[in-house]
């Protein structure tokens, strides 16, 4: 008799953890209340105009080529990757701009010419951070089900790259004496929605993956790949229902034992949660059954930042912007503060501006473009009315792109969206509009963040940025597969992928140079 897995939510951890239980023979069935899936990585598409709603940076593809593989397919068969060069480009208010390129040799020119002196250090800055990670490669690839599973000898090992009294920014220091290199490697901590002055020294890994095993996009954008993702899932026998909301998780004491939606009622062996994880837990889980993560527990931890997005269909192209393009703004100190204190929008913002058509013009119609634009400010605490702030907070961002040399935006515009945090919170059931989940401080960290397998009820599992190891795709890839191994184990099955040594390993414990990584991607 087959066991019947449910998963609700049908962005990345949720794909790809149904893609790996249909190889248990489990009977799976995805329930997604959008029409689409992906969640908050999908495509939105307008008037011929594609745009990712979320993620636009692919990293570290080799975890989900892993898991196509397992299925015995070929991630470059169903998504064509483009291996950015250079990666992007950093515009500094402060002044200045660097161009952060692939190639060592080329970026290392790039940063003496920016600040002579700095650049002798990036080799020593990439080969402690190869150590970091390889160090640290256990953790992410290991549940964690308690405090007692920090004492096993490789995580000890690796807690010594914590350095908890230490920042990323403070970690950078020791490398790099231009704040503006240190924030060249140092921005990516937004990824986590955190600051690089706040943010666990362990984070330096970001920059490092970017540089050592490349940024991607892929053709047709990140929302692509969840597309791939979907096919793939359902050729496996996966049904993907989308425009179904669960509306109720049954339990049987402290166990879920299925879930009821407008349509029907799903019994199963085991649950699979891929909605953000507060939100999905105050609107589907009794609260008198959630014993470390009740509402009042929930409310005092700390979440990331959110962000007000704008998707630019423009006419013609716009030659004044790389694939990628960063504005830093002068007091950037400043505009952290104003984002991690949720009472006001920072004034002058710092930006993020996709214009992926100068790799991909299948994006737009023929003679136009996408512009992305992502402004991070603080999450949802009541204090700003979006429905007033909006419009004005619009005009802002694009005559801060003046700052990039984009200086005749508004007449070219032929189609717009925006999205503030009160459309994440509302539009997408996440907590206080955080776009990033929960915060990635070390007290919401490996035991102490949700549990792939969670804690508070039985025969529920947990995927996606708000669960151990974090947020961003290829962890995100990561986790679900912990979570997919735990369920598997837990109900009996076959792990079919249980001899893959781990992506990561894959490649560190292998030695594999970045030239023999850039082979085997293309």
């Amino acid at each position: 008799m087959h066991r019947r897995v449910v998963i609700i939510g049908a962005g990345p951890g949720g794909l790809a953890s149904a893609i790996l239980l249909a190889l248990t023979g489990a009977k799976v069935t995805v329930l997604e209340r959008q029409q689409r899936v992906g969640g908050r990585s999908a495509l939105m598409e307008a008037d011929g105009f594609r745009f990712d709603t979320g993620p636009t940076f692919f990293l570290y593809p080799r975890i989900l080529e892993e898991i196509f593989a397992a299925a015995g397919r070929r991630l470059s068969d169903a998504v064509d990757l483009v291996r950015l060069d250079p990666l992007y480009r950093l515009v500094f208010e402060s002044g200045g701009d660097l161009r952060v390129h692939a190639d060592p040799a080329k970026l290392a020119a790039e940063i003496e010419r920016f600040a002579p002196g700095d650049a002798r250090n990036l080799h020593r800055f990439l080969a402690d951070n190869r150590a970091k990670l390889q160090a640290f490669r256990p953790v992410l690839e290991t549940a964690f089900n308690g405090p007692a599973d920090l004492l096993s000898g490789p995580i000890l090992k690796a807690l010594r790259w914590l350095n908890p009294h230490r920042s990323v920014d403070a970690d950078l220091a020791r490398y790099f004496r231009d704040p503006r290199i240190r924030l060249a490697f140092s921005f990516q901590s937004k990824y986590l929605g955190m600051s690089p002055f706040r943010c666990p020294s362990l984070f330096t890994i970001l920059s490092f993956l970017e540089h050592e095993h490349g940024v991607f996009h892929p053709r047709g954008g990140c929302g692509a790949v969840m597309e791939a993702m979907a096919r793939l899932a359902r050729e496996l026998g996966v049904e993907v229902r989308l425009g179904e909301t669960v509306r109720h998780i049954d339990f049987r004491g402290r166990r879920a034992v299925g879930v009821r939606t407008g349509q029907g009622e799903y019994a199963c062996d085991g649950l699979v949660i891929n909605a953000d994880f507060a939100k999905a837990m105050a609107t589907l889980v009794p609260d008198d059954l959630r014993r470390r993560w009740s509402d009042a527990q929930i409310a005092r931890k700390k979440f990331s930042c959110s962000t007000f997005m704008l998707y630019l269909g423009i006419e013609g192209k716009v030659d004044e912007l790389d694939h990628h393009t960063i504005l830093l703004a002068e007091d950037y100190a400043r505009n952290l503060a104003e984002i991690e204190a949720c009472r006001e929008l920072p004034r002058r913002p710092s930006l993020y501006v996709q214009n992926a058509c100068v790799t991909d013009p299948g994006l737009a119609p023929p003679g136009c473009s996408t512009l992305y634009v992502l402004v991070p400010v603080g999450h949802q605490r009541g204090h700003i009315d979006w429905t007033v702030e909006a419009p004005r907070y619009r005009a802002l961002v694009l005559k801060r792109l003046e700052a990039l040399g984009v200086r005749d935006v508004e007449r070219r515009i032929r189609v717009e969206r925006a999205l503030t945090p009160a459309d994440w919170a509302d539009g997408f059931n996440i907590h206080r509009g955080a776009t990033f989940n929960l915060a990635h401080n070390l007290s919401q960290m490996l035991h102490n963040r949700p549990r792939n397998r969670f804690e508070d009820l039985d025969g529920v599992y947990l995927v996606g940025g708000g669960t151990h190891p974090g947020s961003g795709l290829p962890v995100i890839f990561e986790g679900a597969r912990i979570s997919a191994r735990l369920l598997a184990e837990d109900l009996g099955l076959p792990v079919p992928w249980r001899g893959d040594t781990g992506a990561l390993g894959g490649v560190l414990g292998q030695g594999a140079t970045k030239e023999a990584y850039s082979r085997e991607a293309a």
